[in-house]
Formats: C-alpha cells, structure tokens, sequence
C-alpha cells in the first residue's frame, strides 16, 4: 500500500480489500493496544486523507502480508504512518473488529471470514 498525504483513507481501504477481499480495515482518531478494541465514537470518515488525520508527513509503502498477525499489521500502521487502524472480519453477517483474534494472521483472518460467509450463505438458502 502507497501512503501519503493526498491519499483518501478509502482508498487505502480498498487496496487492502483488494489483497484481503473478506476483511475490512476503519480508522480512528486514538490508537489502541493489541488485544483491544476501537471505540466506534472515534471512527474516521473514510472520505478524510492520510494528511487529515494525522501531523507528520511520512510517506512510504506498507506491504500486504498474509502471515503478519493483525495486532502486528495495526501496530505498524500506527508507528510507521501515525494512522489507528482496525481490522474487520465478517461473522454471521456482523462486521466485528478482531481485537479477540489480534494473534490471528490477516490470511488466517481472511480465510476464517470467507468460510463464516459461505456458512452464512448456505443458512439463507
């Protein structure tokens, strides 16, 4: 993922969408610490840009990795860009952050949230 400040966070959404299609990445206004959640009152419109929401001017390329657990993926995002982001994986047709799971690797995340989608799918029908 490019990151600079023009860039629109739903940009940087989609490209990690594109990478990881059954998983979802929100910003927020404070950071938090591994294992815990975001509250939503601190949720970042996603029409914002990266130089929005942040101070510093840091441009840079983070790499989409499948085997980097999710705690490690947000903290990086954090101390390499000052961006608080949070990973969404879909559950029983419920978007539910993973702090739970932060251990879990984004490809094992991803992977989980297609199997709970395709059970879902197969309930409805």
């Amino acid at each position: 993922m490019q990151i600079y400040n023009t860039k629109q966070l739903k940009e940087l959404q989609e490209e990690f969408k594109n990478t990881f299609p059954f998983l979802k990445i929100e910003f927020f206004s404070i950071s938090h610490e591994i294992r815990e959640g975001s509250d939503e009152k601190y949720l970042l419109d996603n029409e914002l840009t990266v130089g929005e929401v942040r101070e510093k001017n840091i441009a840079g390329f983070l790499s989409l990795n499948e085997d980097m657990p999710v705690g490690v993926f947000e903290k990086l995002f954090e101390s390499s860009f000052e961006l608080n982001v949070q990973v969404y994986r879909k559950s029983h047709g419920k978007w539910l952050q993973t702090w739970a799971s932060d251990v879990w690797t984004l490809g094992e995340q991803n992977n989980r949230s297609r199997i709970l989608g395709d059970v879902d799918r197969l309930l409805a029908s």
